[in-house]
């Protein structure tokens, strides 16, 4: 289990992912909280469970808890640096399933709900996934006291 987590939290990036991290983390958390409660001009987990519902992912109410708390509690781990391949992993998973059912068929501009935004969050925690943290994160300070 050591070596696992060691491997996990192991980032050889330097500062470069902190421009990636802060500015991602804080969109998929405010992305989450609208899903979840309502914040920021969100619908909340009962208007966007029945959204999704209507575009067939059924149960909507769970669909919704899903992806709001993969967004909100991803967001929270990127931005700390905390756990970050694991939480890409998830959001990069998130931003497929967001691109395959909903956006792909309005083509890839974000003014007609493309994919574009999307599409650009995806490749972001696809690149986290690899990376890692970086030398800012929590994911470092945990790698550092498993090598001694």
């Amino acid at each position: 289990m050591k070596a696992l987590i060691k491997n996990i939290t192991r980032s050889t990036a330097g500062f470069s992912t902190l421009a990636l991290r802060v500015p991602v983390g804080i969109i998929f958390m405010a992305h989450g909280a609208q899903k979840l409660f309502g914040w920021f001009g969100g619908y909340g987990l009962e208007g966007t469970g029945q959204w999704m519902a209507s575009i067939g992912m059924e149960p909507g109410v769970l669909m919704a808890f899903m992806a709001g708390s993969a967004e909100l509690f991803g967001g929270l781990l990127i931005l700390l640096g905390l756990l970050t391949r694991p939480a890409a992993v998830v959001l990069a998973f998130t931003m497929v399933i967001a691109i395959a059912s909903v956006h792909i068929s309005n083509g890839l501009f974000m003014a007609n709900n493309g994919y574009e935004f999307a599409l650009a969050l995806l490749a972001i925690t696809v690149s986290l996934a690899i990376s890692g943290s970086g030398r800012v994160g929590i994911d470092n300070a945990i790698a550092a006291k498993l090598a001694k």
